[in-house]
């Protein structure tokens, strides 16, 4: 079984596959002073069972990164996975800079669409492999290409971001495509490989601006979508696909047991699109499972 949790962190993103192989993948940090100690503790304890471990930065945007300097000294970070990138802020953080330096760093492994590594996505004889693929960026792509010099220039690194994939064993599929933008998503749909998957979390935090277009959306055909948290007023809530709202949610629990994911919330929440199976997850609101 693996778990992957969506941590409540207000604006901002933040998230953690507990792999059933001996990996653990952190995607994203958006910690403060309130949730820093709740957050990075149960991080650190699932962290410290596992052999392998991996940090995925989408984009160094505050919302994704912040804190990343407490993370790196509570918990570690002996791997980073971020897109190549010369991306420079007038007003750098204390977060931004500690990315700049990981990014930078021996530590860095940069992701690319269809890029591979022991144990990303390789398997050996004494670990399995995370299950996780990069389906975007097309390095070669002239659009990413502007992007990547928006970004050096100061402007906003949203496009960026890569798309990531989780998937392993004819279980549930999963994909995160961080904040990339509608327009962005358009000018590159013909460049994109995206099959069907179970669990999409909406870009851009279920923005508006990050609304994905319907030609791209019919082929993923996700069953449920997790729409982040946001303004109210900000949100697009797809109201043709199942969704769970992080707003009212909070954090949301994915346990993925071979064809079936039981999904749990730290608020009472309800939606009527999942079978009840009676599960249990450390006091959590059991939503339902969804059956695959």
């Amino acid at each position: 079984m693996s778990i992957i949790k969506s941590f409540s962190v207000g604006n901002g993103d933040m998230f953690y596959i507990n792999h059933g192989s001996d990996n653990f993948t952190m995607i994203d940090c958006c910690v403060n002073e309130d949730n820093a100690d709740r957050i990075l503790g149960e991080i650190k304890t699932l962290k410290s069972k596992k052999k392998i471990s991996r940090f995925i930065s989408t984009h160094p945007d505050e919302d994704h990164l912040r804190g990343l300097e407490l993370l790196e000294k509570t918990v570690g970070i002996e791997n980073f996975y971020c897109v190549r990138n010369s991306a420079i802020k007038d007003d750098e953080t204390v977060s931004f800079q500690k990315y700049c330096y990981l990014r930078d760093s021996e530590k860095a492994f940069y992701v690319y669409k269809g890029c591979s590594r022991k144990w990303m996505n390789i398997e050996d004889n004494e670990i399995g492999s995370s299950g996780i693929n990069i389906l975007w960026p097309d390095v070669n792509n002239s659009d990413f290409k502007t992007a990547l010099t928006d970004a050096a220039n100061g402007g906003s690194p949203n496009n960026i971001s890569p798309i990531i994939s989780y998937s392993l064993g004819g279980g549930a599929s999963v994909l995160w495509m961080g904040d990339l933008e509608t327009e962005f998503m358009k000018l590159v749909e013909n460049n994109l490989t995206l099959n069907q998957v179970d669990i999409l979390f909406a870009p851009h935090h279920g923005r508006d601006s990050g609304k994905i277009p319907s030609s791209i959306l019919e082929k993923i055909n996700p069953k449920i979508i997790v729409v982040g948290e946001a303004r109210s007023d900000h949100l697009h809530y797809y109201p043709d696909y199942n969704t769970i709202t992080q707003n009212s949610a909070g954090d949301i629990v994915f346990c993925c047991e071979g064809d079936k994911v039981h999904v749990f919330t730290s608020k009472n929440y309800e939606v009527d699109f999942l079978d009840d199976e009676n599960r249990q997850y450390n006091n959590m609101n059991y939503l339902g499972t969804l059956n695959l």
